[in-house]
């Protein structure tokens, strides 16, 4: 096609977010465009936004910003919001600051063609409906920035936990699974063309089902793996509530089911889990954690951490580094409580931690959490690990960075090694971020 538009687009947030500009990207490429990594010859830009965190939402509104300068320059130019923020801010960004002239919900980027041209007719426009059936299943995503080596699947969308600090399943609405025979299909696709792992995406990924032949998670990951042995599997986020037995039993039986669980526990107070309706108990938490443990010993646990939600004591606190302790988690995603608008706590609980007390904590927790991955590392120095090779390290050419089964980082001189194989690396030393080794056998 002749004169093809080009199209700029960032993303913030989750990895959902990321699965979902691929979506939008293919998109958008059957309809006469191009994506461009020059902002300032783009026709179009897209910024697919974040809400779970207030500063997310700071810094996309200090993009947009940015954004407009280049408009003023270029007044053809369009501006789109896709994603959480579209519902949140939609009045304030069309008719208030007039930084954006459309806006896109997470389940309507079927309608981005029309939408288009509504504003290159002149008017500005918005689908921000969603969708208790669509699944974006029959679309071929493109893959942005993968190297062709590791790629996501998303298998469900939208979020019905409704824990009272989350915005998610007001932005994202019902839960929904995608058809196993097109999930089975793309992994496999995938796989012929190269790539060798994938990671099944879903806002409550291990809450998958499929109601036709009962399919649920545990069934929907074997079958993939099945697909081949050299193809490695990952799946975000999984809520504790849906860790069973027999997904752990699944897990265990197949190699190239990776050994690393995200297992987000937000407190470690049974108070602070009840108002934060986490559905779980801190012991009953901890027996998920020890049914791991028990029937996957080599599986490494990251979790997500919240400090300061509302009410929360010292005690409540202490609870939470004291269930790090118990745990070892190898990483941690860690913020202090941001009150997000129209959740649950927002309207039932006070935000009464102060600030100061927040970031104190939060520094104890990211404190310990280095010290917990320190440790974590350590206990891997001396054995050998395969390695999936994603590229060269950041800091030499001469080195290439990949990561194992239990998602560590490991980075080992280049030799004769190639992005997208694997390769067998015996641990020397470590920080608390990186396993640092060298080959020892090549993996043919």
């Amino acid at each position: 096609m002749k004169n093809k538009k080009k199209l700029y687009i960032e993303t913030y947030g989750c990895q959902m977010n990321f699965s979902d500009s691929e979506i939008v990207t293919s998109i958008m490429l059957e309809n006469n465009y191009e994506v461009t990594n020059d902002i300032s010859g783009a026709d179009v830009i897209f910024v697919n936004t974040c809400s779970i965190r207030d500063n997310a939402e700071q810094r996309v509104k200090g993009r947009l910003r940015e954004f407009y300068t280049h408009k003023k320059r270029k007044p053809n130019l369009i501006i789109g919001v896709l994603g959480c923020m579209a519902e949140r801010l939609k009045s304030r960004l069309l008719e208030e600051e007039k930084l954006v002239d459309l806006i896109v919900g997470p389940d309507s980027y079927r309608d981005l063609p029309k939408l288009m041209q509504t504003v290159i007719g002149g008017s500005r426009a918005i689908n921000i409906l969603l969708s208790t059936e669509e699944t974006y299943a029959d679309i071929k995503p493109v893959r942005i920035g993968t190297k062709g080596v590791s790629a996501f699947i998303s298998i469900m969308r939208g979020c019905e936990n409704f824990c009272s600090y989350c915005v998610v399943p007001y932005t994202r609405g019902k839960e929904r699974s995608r058809n196993p025979e097109t999930i089975i299909e793309e992994a496999h696709n995938l796989f012929e063309k190269g790539y060798r792992e994938i990671t099944l995406l879903g806002q409550n990924v291990n809450s998958y089902h499929w109601n036709e032949n009962g399919w649920y998670f545990a069934k929907l990951l074997e079958k993939v793996a099945t697909i081949n042995p050299k193809l490695r599997l990952r799946f975000a986020t999984s809520h504790p509530k849906d860790i069973s037995d027999e997904l752990l039993y699944t897990i265990a039986k197949y190699d190239n089911i990776c050994k690393s669980i995200h297992l987000p526990v937000q407190s470690g107070s049974d108070r602070i889990l009840k108002l934060m309706n986490r559905k779980y108990t801190r012991d009953w938490y901890l027996n998920r954690v020890n049914a791991i443990k028990k029937i996957i010993p080599e599986c490494t646990i990251s979790t997500d951490i919240i400090s300061g939600f509302c009410s929360e004591t010292e005690s409540d606190h202490n609870d939470t580094l004291s269930l790090m302790e118990i745990v070892g988690y190898q990483y941690a995603f860690m913020f202090k409580y941001s009150e997000r608008p129209n959740t649950i706590a927002a309207k039932k609980l006070k935000d009464d931690v102060p600030d100061k007390v927040k970031i104190t904590r939060l520094q104890e927790i990211i404190v310990l959490q280095q010290k917990l991955s320190l440790k974590s590392n350590k206990n891997d120095v001396g054995k050998t690990f395969e390695v999936l090779i994603e590229g060269e390290s950041k800091r030499s050419e001469n080195h290439l960075s990949g990561r194992n089964s239990q998602n560590k980082i490991v980075v080992f001189p280049k030799e004769n090694k190639k992005t997208g194989e694997y390769a067998n690396v015996q641990i020397h030393k470590c920080t608390s971020a990186t396993l640092l080794g060298e080959i020892v056998q090549n993996n043919e």
